[in-house]
């Protein structure tokens, strides 16, 4: 299979808002893929099926010229790869970056921005792979209940694919829970106020009833153990187990002998206060540390040969609380909306990140967002002023898309945040577009610099400290709500009130 016939599915997928025709273009591409079936589920979820490739942003500013015909397989694209990441030693950086401007050489520029976008994650869309499952389906024609339980056991999207299309449902039928593979982690969906999400719940649960946990600002886990071996595996099913050494020793308390659990690790301070999100996420990067991880569990997928996925939340709350109520989340099962608006008040004061709300009656399921899971937490906003904007690519090529975000200083400039390019409609782009050359001072090619004049409202999750920018500060998930007219730039927000959010 070439490669331009993934990319060109990639495109037809970004060009439309319609989950049908998302599918329906996924599915067609599935269908074709033959031997390559594997690769092709990989890279349409955005991924590389070696983790580590050792290509890094400086290698991918310096590229070859684009070709002018698509040659390349998925096959070569893969092989290459490979060959990347299982370099090592003397002279490996040198044969690394001859490999990248070979494979990119033989790319057409739509190709190798998709390359691009492979390797830096930018293709990497969660919301993406229910859609991908539900065209494995279609393409596989089967049941598509029955596929998207695979993934959650199995764990790889690419590896669904391989069994749906060689082997059909009786080779779907055997992905089961097994101690020690990771389970693709259930999701929750998102609603601005915990009125809007208790009604989506009570909606579309059978019961109505609704149960309320704290979201902790953590790195999600997973946590297996069979008698005295323990597992961890990250929300992207990576295996972290001799990074949280004080995970492992918590499982090993338990009074069972085997067991599957969901939760979040972090650091709590002296106070007992969940520490900054950043501090917990630089200790789990590290094998060594002062400071050990702690784990609080809020979902028990398993206990001594009994799975529980497919019973209601709330027996497996229970059975939780039982086995581990030392290192539950805080929870409630409040019988009003009132009670759980009060629940999401405290639980923002005490430094957590928001509250889950969650239909007792659903089962463990990965998948959509939001079938019986809806997060809620409070939205900062701050008045910034666009520095620069650079070159879209892929679906947005043509426009000016990624905005660098600044927040004013005393003297009157501007010191550099961050950037995004989340949140902007196609109208938002081009509009944008045609704004900034208006705006424009420089242009290398890449990064159009602009006069700082631009007003923009920014949603953002948090403040963490940043050796990266300037300000010493940059901001979690920002992403645009809307551009300020109204607002010039001695009106933006400043980079003391920024700094002045963090924790």
């Amino acid at each position: 299979m070439r490669l331009q016939m993934i990319v060109e599915a990639w495109e037809a997928v970004r060009a439309t808002r319609s989950r049908l025709a998302k599918r329906a273009a996924l599915a067609a591409i599935l269908a074709e893929a033959g031997e390559s079936i594997e690769l092709a589920a990989s890279y349409l979820a955005g991924e590389l099926q070696q983790r580590r490739t050792g290509v890094g942003w400086a290698t991918l500013r310096d590229l070859p010229p684009a070709s002018t015909s698509a040659t390349l397989s998925v096959a070569e694209v893969d092989a290459a790869f490979q060959e990347m990441a299982e370099l090592a030693g003397p002279g490996s950086a040198g044969r690394r970056t001859a490999l990248v401007s070979e494979l990119f050489g033989r790319a057409t520029e739509p190709e190798q921005a998709f390359l691009r976008g492979l390797i830096t994650g930018e293709l990497r869309q969660g919301a993406l792979d229910a859609v991908l499952l539900d065209a494995i389906a279609e393409a596989a024609a089967l049941d598509v209940a029955l596929v998207r339980r695979a993934a959650m056991l199995g764990g790889s999207i690419p590896a669904v694919a391989r069994a749906a299309f060689r082997g059909g449902a009786e080779a779907l039928e055997e992905f089961s829970l097994k101690i020690g593979r990771a389970v693709r982690p259930m999701l929750a969906g998102s609603a601005p106020d915990v009125l809007s999400g208790w009604e989506s719940i009570d909606g579309g649960s059978a019961t109505g009833a609704v149960g309320v946990d704290t979201k902790l600002d953590g790195v999600r886990v997973q946590v297996h153990r069979r008698g005295e071996q323990v597992w961890i595996f990250t929300r992207s099913l990576d295996d972290v187990t001799d990074r949280m050494p004080g995970v492992v020793a918590q499982a090993l308390t338990l009074p069972c002998d085997t067991v599957v659990l969901d939760g979040e690790a972090l650091l709590i301070g002296g106070d007992g206060r969940p520490r900054p999100f950043q501090e917990t996420a630089s200790r789990s990067a590290t094998r060594s540390g002062e400071e050990e991880l702690q784990a609080f569990f809020f979902d028990l997928l398993h206990r001594d040969g009994v799975d529980l996925i497919d019973a209601p939340f709330a027996q497996r709350r229970d059975a939780l609380v039982e086995l581990a109520p030392r290192m539950v989340t805080d929870y409630r099962a409040p019988g009003q909306v009132t009670e759980a608006e009060a629940f999401f008040v405290d639980a923002v004061a005490a430094g957590y990140e928001g509250v889950i709300l969650k239909a007792l009656d659903a089962p463990y399921a990965a998948g959509r967002r939001g079938a019986g899971w809806v997060k809620v937490k409070p939205r900062h906003t701050l008045d910034l002023v666009v520095l620069a904007v650079e070159r879209g690519s892929g679906r947005r090529r043509g426009w000016l898309s990624n905005i660098h975000l600044g927040a004013r200083n005393p003297d009157g400039t501007f010191t550099m945040l961050g950037k995004t390019f989340k949140g902007m409609t196609d109208e938002m782009l081009a509009w944008q577009t045609e704004r900034f050359r208006e705006l424009e001072v420089a242009d290398d090619g890449y990064v159009v610099t602009l006069r700082p004049e631009q007003v923009v409202e920014i949603a953002f999750d948090g403040v963490q400290r940043s050796s990266r920018y300037p300000g010493g500060v940059a901001l979690r998930f920002a992403r645009v709500l809307r551009y300020r007219d109204d607002k010039n730039a001695a009106a933006a927000d400043s980079l003391a009130s920024v700094q002045a959010l963090l924790v």
